[in-house]
């Protein structure tokens, strides 16, 4: 029951989304709980994280280096391009930039396995991600948005020390301590994280609801071709270096998927409303895609 309703977290989204369009005045009043809640995904990412999943790094350093070289170059990049190409406006070119200058989401994590593809390498690469994501999404915003706009560098690589590093050591300290019963329980801490990103999704729609009909199909575009871009560069580039079909599908999951929580958190503390928005389109967008393409490879995978 606990995997199936995962499973449909882009239902849940999408559900919480519409609702949120037509009843903003029910969340709006909730936008101070978004960091917040990102703490708790934060969180419930490092309780289900043993210390061997950050002794994988040694055993295969290269193709998690080439992973975060894509992560950090290839997606800000594609944001930028894709937000002059439709000349989006500068609160919507931020947001994308944030989308694109963050960590893989942990998201990656589990379509990685109904994909087939390597799940413990993903979790690996994602651990990585986040962590260089603490000094590499501040600087890398600051670089491609800061002649536009004034962007706190500073204070937000401090902002994700405690958003971020805090709460996934406090999950790794606790794993360790308590891992008989969080074994046990893993499922709830992923209902958990799924509530809080739906919630944090419904709530930056609310924000913009008055918005969404002049900006959101134009949106929806740009953010569909940064997750493809992400997925498709993923995939080829790894397919160029020589690895086997499974390593190349979990390179473009972790590329392609990002943690647009992160992004949605940082948008509404630093920036305005609507810089928020494409992170929560994302978040919609790139479970849909992902999951569309984990059920084509796995069934790749059983011919």
């Amino acid at each position: 029951m606990i995997k199936k309703f995962t499973l449909l977290f882009p239902l849940w989204a999408i559900l919480a989304s519409t609702f949120a369009y037509y009843e903003s005045s029910m969340v709006v009043d909730f936008k101070s709980w978004i960091v917040p809640l990102l703490v708790l995904i934060m969180f419930c990412m490092g309780v289900t994280l043993k210390v061997e999943d950050f002794k994988r790094v040694v055993k295969k350093p290269k193709i998690i280096a080439m992973t975060v070289v894509l992560q950090f170059l290839l997606m800000p990049l594609a944001a930028f391009v894709i937000s002059k190409a439709f000349n989006f406006s500068t609160e919507l070119l931020v947001g994308m930039i944030l989308v694109g200058a963050v960590s893989g989401g942990t998201a990656s994590n589990v379509i990685s396995y109904l994909a087939k593809a390597d799940v413990a390498l993903s979790i690996t690469m994602t651990i990585v991600s986040t962590l260089l994501s603490i000094v590499v999404t501040p600087y890398l915003t600051l670089l491609y948005v800061g002649q536009t706009v004034p962007v706190p560098a500073l204070s937000m690589l401090l902002s994700i020390l405690k958003i971020v590093l805090a709460p996934v050591v406090l999950g790794v300290i606790v794993n360790y301590i308590f891992h008989k019963f969080i074994d046990k329980n893993n499922d709830i801490f992923a209902v958990l994280s799924i509530v809080s990103i739906v919630f944090i999704i419904a709530i930056v729609v609310g924000l913009n609801h008055s918005r969404i009909d002049t900006i959101g199909l134009y949106l929806l575009v740009g953010i569909m071709l940064h997750n493809l871009t992400g997925l498709v560069g993923g995939f080829y580039t790894a397919k160029l270096f020589g690895y086997n079909k499974k390593e190349c599908k979990t390179v473009a999951i972790e590329v392609g998927m990002q943690n647009s929580g992160l992004a949605v958190a940082l948008a509404s503390k630093y920036f305005t409303p609507l810089s928020a928005l494409p992170g929560a389109i994302f978040s919609i967008w790139h479970n849909i895609s992902g999951s569309l393409i984990a059920s084509f490879w796995s069934k790749e995978e059983k011919n």
